[in-house]
């Protein structure tokens, strides 16, 4: 009866858990770049089949992280994407990635329809992950958050339609990204970083490329791959990515790689949790249409697809399950049979850089241009900026400008000046809100698009300074929203489904491509902090002589001094040393003057002597 109890016991402690619906893939993506660069991506992907609408929704988890689901239930978060980014993206250079990220900390969130106050919610939620992943994510407070109203839309599946007052976006371009962000991270992985491909993350190799980011996307997505609005039953997506890029050439002086040269290991099991574990290498040479590399060990297969705009692709496939176990290791190495010879590289369709203006203290400005390439193509796109409080917007100094593609676009540049026909402000609050502002806009074919404003620098507090003032104060980077055309070359959206990755597939109609400008660096009238200490210093200086005199002349007590009587020490060592030299001489003269007299005692007697002798003569005569 005992045995019994016991295994029902074990059985309603273990059974949910076997009951979980849920998978894990682990995918990772290489493309060697035109200028010699290699992009690596890695994506996990946590698939749990359950929705917020069974009841016991995150209640017994299997392979999603704990912690974050019950961050996430607790505070109706709907979809989640946070991402920690060094470096800068070059667009110009790389090409689009397959998870774009603004430099430093970018975090944004849709929360439930049921949810009562979304900003409470926001304020506990990001509280929560700064902890969780050791990052300032504190710091995205009321007067560094908005509310897009554009920009940003569900990428999954929502409750409310995607209105604005249910998502909340803040970023910290300034947040400085380490080892320590990492290592939470990889504790969310099912199987960390022991087994499966996460055994490649290492932080010493990582964070010595020119370009790292580690992200988490949660949404939520139709079971049965239906469209949105006849989606039933719905699904749980936790996304964890990890973008790198490496110039070999600047290490090993060789544009050759492999695994054991760029992370320092190599890959030696699997994760057992996961259903597969695939590696993709693109083989698409840019330049002659042929590979220009050879790969060791050879790919399992090489899957050709054309994207929609006729290129052919090609992709060599890796099951690493089949590449490792039984002492067997896998390090895909890649040989060039001739020197690469790099070139400019091309452009992408639509890019965007941002950069400051003005000079003084006082005034300045933003300047924001976007080229849109296409010879024949009309672009739609959103731009979307955020300005820190202490940095007043003048929207009456607006002007949005068309130049040809092809124009070196300065300042003083004079162009096609467009109206936008539509614009939604926020303005700021001091200390309470931030500026912000998104703009719809055309972008004609062939065309560069300058959006400029002025805005004007605040005083602060000499208390509200960061520590290294004169270094300045971060502005976010500008955002640059579009969706994706069906002829745009692009491998995140091309499907192929020979392959059936997540990487490399499209949403709906939901594909967009965000672009992320540079960071700028504002210098606002900073006073001389130096200045106190020598105000302390002096006054002290100062106060010390002036004190000390007058406190001397209000406090002693004066009395009339009588050499005589009161006679000072060193009337008083002059009185000792005269004494103890005196009484030395004086004895000195007492003992000669002893002697004289036991002379002359002597001399008396021997007189009286010689006449008591010469009497007592006479006396006998």
């Amino acid at each position: 009866m005992t045995g019994i109890v016991s295994i029902l016991i074990l059985l309603s402690v273990f059974l949910p858990v076997f009951c979980v619906d849920d998978g894990l893939k682990e995918e990772l993506y290489i493309k060697p770049l035109q200028n010699g660069h290699v992009y690596i991506h890695f994506q996990f992907t946590t698939l749990w089949n359950t929705s917020r609408d069974e009841p016991n929704f995150f209640e017994h988890f299997h392979l999603f992280p704990k912690p974050l689901g019950e961050v996430l239930k607790m505070w109706g978060v709907e979809e989640l994407h946070l991402s920690l980014t060094q470096g800068l993206w070059r667009w110009d250079k790389w090409d689009y990635p397959l998870q774009e990220a603004p430099p430093g900390a970018e975090l944004w969130a849709w929360f439930h329809k049921d949810t009562l106050d979304v900003d409470e919610a926001w304020k506990n939620l990001i509280n929560i992950l700064s902890g969780m992943f050791c990052a300032s994510l504190n710091f995205m407070d009321a007067a560094n958050t908005v509310a897009p109203k554009w920009s940003f839309r569900p990428e999954g599946v929502s409750s409310h339609g995607g209105f604005k007052q249910f998502i909340r976006y803040a970023s910290l371009p300034r947040e400085m990204v380490c080892t320590e962000n990492l290592t939470p991270w990889k504790k969310l992985l099912p199987c960390g970083a022991r087994s499966g491909l996460g055994v490649l993350s290492n932080a010493m190799k990582l964070y010595d490329a020119s370009y790292s980011s580690i992200g988490v996307h949660f949404r939520s997505v139709c079971r049965d791959n239906s469209t949105l609005s006849t989606c039933t039953k719905t699904s749980v997506e936790l996304r964890q990515t990890l973008s790198i890029v490496f110039e070999p050439v600047l290490s090993s002086k060789t544009q050759d790689w492999s695994f054991k040269r760029l992370f320092n290991r190599m890959l030696n099991n699997v994760c057992p949790l996961a259903e597969s574990s695939n590696i993709y290498v693109d083989t698409t040479n840019e330049r002659v249409g042929e590979p220009s590399f050879s790969l060791s060990p050879e790919a399992e297969r090489v899957e050709t697809f054309q994207t929609p705009t006729g290129q052919d692709r090609q992709l060599a496939v890796y099951n690493v399950e089949n590449y490792v176990g039984y002492n067997r290791v896998l390090n895909i190495a890649a040989k060039y049979r001739t020197n690469l010879e790099y070139k400019p590289p091309v452009p992408p369709m639509v890019s965007a850089h941002q950069f400051q203006t003005g000079y003084g203290q006082e005034k300045g400005g933003v300047l924001c241009l976007i080229y849109n390439r296409s010879p024949t193509q009309t672009i739609p796109v959103v731009y979307m900026q955020t300005l820190p409080w202490f940095l007043r917007l003048y929207v009456h100094t607006l002007t949005v400008e068309h130049f040809p593609v092809d124009m070196h676009v300065s300042v003083s540049a004079k162009g096609n000046v467009t109206r936008p026909s539509n614009l939604y402000y926020v303005p700021g609050r001091d200390h309470q809100q931030a500026y912000f502002l998104e703009i719809p806009l055309w972008l004609p074919p062939g065309t560069v698009t300058r959006i400029s404003f002025q805005f004007e620098r605040a005083l602060l507090k000499w208390t509200e300074y960061p520590p290294d003032a004169n270094h300045g104060f971060y502005v976010n980077s500008a955002v640059i929203t579009t969706p994706v055309p069906p002829d745009w070359s692009l491998p995140r959206f091309t499907e192929i489904k020979a392959v059936k990755s997540s990487m490399f597939s499209r949403f709906g109609d939901l594909a967009v491509l965000r672009i992320h400008t540079e960071h700028l660096l504002v210098l606002l009238p900073t006073p001389d902090f130096s200045m106190p200490y020598n105000v302390i210093c002096l006054a002290c200086t100062v106060i010390a002589i002036a004190f000390g005199s007058i406190h001397n002349l209000t406090t002693r007590r004066f009395v009339i001094y009588d050499p005589k009587i009161h006679k000072g020490i060193k009337d008083k060592l002059k009185a000792l040393l005269r004494r103890v030299f005196c009484k030395k001489s004086s004895s000195l003269d007492d003992g000669k003057k002893d002697q004289d007299a036991r002379g002359i005692s002597h001399h008396v007697r021997s007189d009286d002597e010689a006449f008591v002798e010469k009497s007592g003569q006479l006396k006998d005569s």
